[in-house]
């Protein structure tokens, strides 16, 4: 009889786990630029796990995701007030905005600054910050910054992302995560298999250092429901 009795009571704790996590409350994910070529990816991925997404962005008219759970507004991440209202109990912020038209290097680093203000502003209540960042600031297997492989014509971007890491670096009272994709990111397969490291870039056995978009959202949605590289940087490729 005791065992029967344990057993059952084994079966409505494990059934009551269930029921609780079940009963979780979907992840409340806001992203600025999810319009953008890694930006709706990274929408798409969040919604397809389940989280409410709102989208900022400057031109709402170009969004072309629909789903019951997403919202799109009109926003400016470069205006600190505005985002820390977008932010009011969200659980992630993800920045993927680009300033490449017009180029705007400098804008990375005033976008930081909005940003980290604006979570500042909110206390501990604040979300989670995620941003999508560039590759030139990981070093290569000697050592090198990666961002001396890249043009001259196109290194302020590169150089404007660096900055922006470096600011990260020296915030300790917001939770941030700074994630650089492999040096080629580009649409392609979700596979779910990848790598990940730190601050050197991950290549292939042939040399190759490379990514799909896909598989980047992927990693970034879990960085949203794991926390798994907080105050830090992280990397990916295959």
């Amino acid at each position: 009889m005791a065992r029967i009795f344990a057993g059952l009571l084994g079966v409505i704790l494990a059934a009551g786990v269930v029921l609780e996590a079940a009963a979780a409350p979907p992840l409340k994910i806001t992203v600025y630029g999810g319009t953008g070529n890694i930006g709706q990816r990274i929408v798409h991925e969040a919604l397809q796990r389940g989280a409410i997404v709102t989208i900022i962005v400057r031109d709402p008219s170009v969004a072309t995701e629909h789903d019951a759970r997403l919202t799109v507004r009109q926003g400016d991440v470069l205006d600190s007030m505005q985002v820390a209202q977008a932010a009011a109990g969200q659980d992630v912020i993800v920045c993927a905005v680009s300033f490449r038209k017009p180029p705007d290097p400098g804008a990375y680093v005033r976008a930081a600054k909005s940003l980290v203000g604006a979570l500042r502003s909110l206390g501990p209540k604040a979300p989670r910050l995620i941003v999508v960042g560039g590759a030139g600031s990981l070093t290569d297997a000697s050592g090198k910054l990666v961002a001396e492989r890249i043009p001259v014509a196109f290194r302020g971007e590169v150089l404007g992302q660096k900055d922006a890491l470096d600011y990260y670096r020296t915030v300790t009272d917001v939770s941030w995560t700074y994630f650089s994709p492999a040096f080629t990111i580009s649409p392609g397969t979700r596979t779910g298999k990848f790598r990940l490291g730190r601050d050197e870039l991950i290549s292939d056995a042939h040399g190759d250092s490379r990514i799909s978009m896909e598989d980047y959202a992927v990693a970034v949605i879990d960085e949203a429901e794991k926390a798994a590289h907080v105050h830090r940087r992280f990397t990916i490729g295959y």
